[in-house]
């Protein structure tokens, strides 16, 4: 005999909970009101703009929650009436407090981008590409009122190709996140979903990203200088100057070789990208981004452009 369907309530506000919030309302459960952060402010005219999970939702016909603060009585009186019998999370953008993951009868899980304990945080994807991982996933977890500290549920491994970088692995995380949330609901159904405590010797952070560590050290090892350009792709890129201009990388490669200039040296600039050298081996840059300009590949650069081989990135 099939378990009947819960009732679910979603928070999540970003691109990345989409999927999720479609592959739950597919599902053979009801997800009762999905919960978002407020419209924002955004571009030149300062126009309102929906998230796009509250977007996703008003598709789906799904009743949508913007409160201002989480953490009013009125809220959780608010959820309570929907009698949810469980919370699904992923990147809603607050932290959530304890009277709010406890509410339901099961509780509150989190969809994390990450195989936790490592990666804690609010950037778990892009710091994978940053440190050369070989490997991520997703990760199921029962929430407490830590970061990322509550218990393993359900957690999936996927490889991080050498030409990921942070924006390719969103997208195919995003889309895994809503598999896996989904199986993970239909194993807690059968009781089948085991909780494993996090081990906290095993932890890392992935705190927020900043402008400023974009900013290259061409001095460093050119594997590291790689996974730092595609873990910063799209946002907020990796940067160096060349004759006092803002120059952003994208889709590097390691030449292998002996070095015999300075690191940041422009050492050829052909339709096979720009070749700079390191701190040990080359780096071959294949798309840039001038300031005030379009990111483009460096043969379409090359055709208005004419840069100073020879010289050195700062």
């Amino acid at each position: 005999m099939s378990s009947p369907p819960f009732r679910l309530i979603f928070m999540g506000t970003p691109d990345f909970a989409v999927p999720a919030l479609r592959a739950l309302a597919a599902g053979p459960d009801r997800v009762v009101a999905v919960v978002c952060q407020p419209d924002k402010a955004r571009g030149r005219g300062r126009k309102l703009t929906p998230p796009p999970v509250k977007r996703t939702a008003a598709e789906l016909g799904i009743p949508v929650l913007q409160p201002a603060s989480i953490r009013t009585a009125s809220f959780l009186d608010e959820i309570r009436e929907l009698r949810p019998d469980l919370i699904v999370v992923a990147a809603y953008g607050k932290i959530l407090p304890g009277s709010l993951l406890r509410l339901p009868p099961l509780g509150t899980i989190n969809i994390h981008g990450s195989l936790l304990p490592r990666y804690r945080g609010a950037a778990p994807i892009q710091w994978a590409v940053i440190n050369c991982e070989p490997e991520t996933g997703i990760t199921i977890m029962q929430m407490d009122e830590g970061m990322d500290t509550g218990d393993i549920l359900l957690p999936v491994a996927i490889p991080i190709g050498e030409d990921d970088t942070a924006g390719t692995l969103f997208a195919r995380l995003a889309e895994l996140g809503g598999e896996t949330v989904v199986r993970a609901i239909a194993l807690l159904k059968e009781g089948k979903l085991q909780p494993r405590q996090q081990d906290d010797r095993l932890a890392t952070e992935a705190p927020m990203l900043s402008k400023e560590m974009g900013h290259i050290d061409w001095s460093r090892d050119a594997r590291k200088i790689h996974c730092l350009i595609r873990g910063l792709d799209p946002w907020p890129s990796a940067f160096g100057f060349l004759d006092g201009t803002r120059v952003r990388f994208f889709r590097p490669l390691v030449v292998e070789g002996p070095v015999g200039e300075p690191p940041g040296t422009l050492c050829r600039a052909d339709d096979q990208g720009l070749l700079i050298a390191t701190g040990t081996d080359y780096l071959l840059v294949r798309e840039v981004q001038l300031e005030g300009k379009k990111r483009m590949d460096v043969r379409s650069l090359l055709c208005g452009a004419e840069l100073p081989v020879g010289e050195r990135f700062t």
